[in-house]
């Protein structure tokens, strides 16, 4: 209840800065051509997703890269539905149980991909701070304030990858460790903690596999950039003048406002995109409120729809999906029966 009255706060404050009519007229004048072509780099960074995971996922077990784009886009679809970004959950819990793997350890592969993310966004921040002349659009005083809060961020995600290295490389000693601090806990609940621990230790292997490691930041880079296409096409329908390389500068905006934890990032993704283009691109008030609910709707609406259809395939009902983000305690692979998809 929370999460929603705060999402449509957001959204009643983004609303606020434009007049609607004019609006929905620039929405009507936006070129339909790049729109279009937004929609199908949205296409592609699912695409690259699934890849990628592959690679996460390939030291704990084989999967087929139809479960990992389905079981990513259903993931993506409950992040646009559910609060408390749920899908992040559901999403390894649904592809271990179709390829008869650990949660525990899928769980830690969704942990170390918004490293990778985090690594991406910030090295292409930092290319369009300090490598294409970004003080031309930006103030001196705020610069500097960009350029270190992205040095802060660089050093947390290097602190990051050397902590998934060792984590990945002791996960025995992990859950040994966690063993011994839940010794104040009755021994079952100690030893469940534990095992969950050391599974979820495991999970990080990619980390200490030098090919999946390399193929996983790899593909990142790619992911992000089709990313930042898709803002910068519908950004450029609808007139606003910004370069493709300053979508850089606006990706570590709207990753701030996606962290909010509303359902579909409603309202902090759309005031994020707002003081983003008015800010640093000169974008009148009513174009850039106009822009960000298109890009944002061409960024959730396809997936959401698209996963509610690979649900209703695999026999995922809504309120079935609602359940299995509210449950407490997941249970690991040994536990609970094997999901399969439908075959319809």
């Amino acid at each position: 209840m929370l999460v929603t009255v705060l999402a449509l706060g957001l959204f009643a404050w983004f609303l606020s800065h434009a007049n609607l009519t004019s609006v929905w007229a620039q929405v009507r004048r936006a070129r339909v051509d790049l729109l279009f072509l937004g929609f199908l780099a949205v296409v592609v960074t699912y695409v690259i997703r699934a890849w990628r995971w592959q690679y996460l996922l390939h030291p704990i077990g084989p999967t087929r890269f139809r479960t990992a784009f389905r079981t990513t886009v259903i993931g993506f679809a409950a992040l646009g539905l559910l609060p408390a970004r749920a899908g992040d959950v559901l999403r390894p819990y649904l592809l271990a149980r179709q390829e008869g793997l650990s949660v525990s350890a899928t769980l830690a592969t969704i942990v170390m991909e918004r490293v990778f993310d985090l690594v991406a966004v910030l090295t292409l921040l930092a290319i369009y701070v300090w490598g294409v002349g970004a003080t031309t659009t930006i103030p001196a005083a705020l610069l500097r304030t960009i350029e270190i809060s992205a040095a802060v961020g660089g050093l947390a995600a290097v602190a990051l990858l050397g902590l998934m290295w060792v984590v990945a490389t002791h996960p025995e000693r992990i859950g040994d460790l966690v063993l011994t601090a839940g010794r104040v806990l009755p021994t079952r609940i100690a030893m469940k903690v534990s095992e969950f621990a050391r599974k979820f230790s495991a999970g990080f292997a990619a980390a200490r596999d030098p090919r999946a490691l390399a193929m996983a930041t790899a593909w990142s880079f790619p992911l992000w950039v089709a990313i930042a296409a898709e803002t910068w096409l519908v950004t450029i329908a609808f007139g606003i003048a910004m370069p493709f390389t300053g979508t850089f500068l606006l990706q570590a905006l709207l990753v701030i406002g996606v962290a909010v934890p509303t359902p579909g990032a409603v309202g902090s993704y759309h005031e994020a995109y707002r003081i983003g283009v008015t800010t640093f691109f000169g974008a009148a008030e009513d174009a850039a409120v106009a822009a960000a609910i298109v890009t944002h709707a061409i960024s959730y609406v396809p997936v959401v729809l698209t996963g509610l259809i690979f649900m209703a395939q695999d026999g995922l009902s809504f309120g079935r999906l609602q359940s299995l983000a509210g449950t407490r305690e997941v249970p690991d692979t040994d536990e609970m029966p094997v999901l399969r998809p439908s075959r319809r």
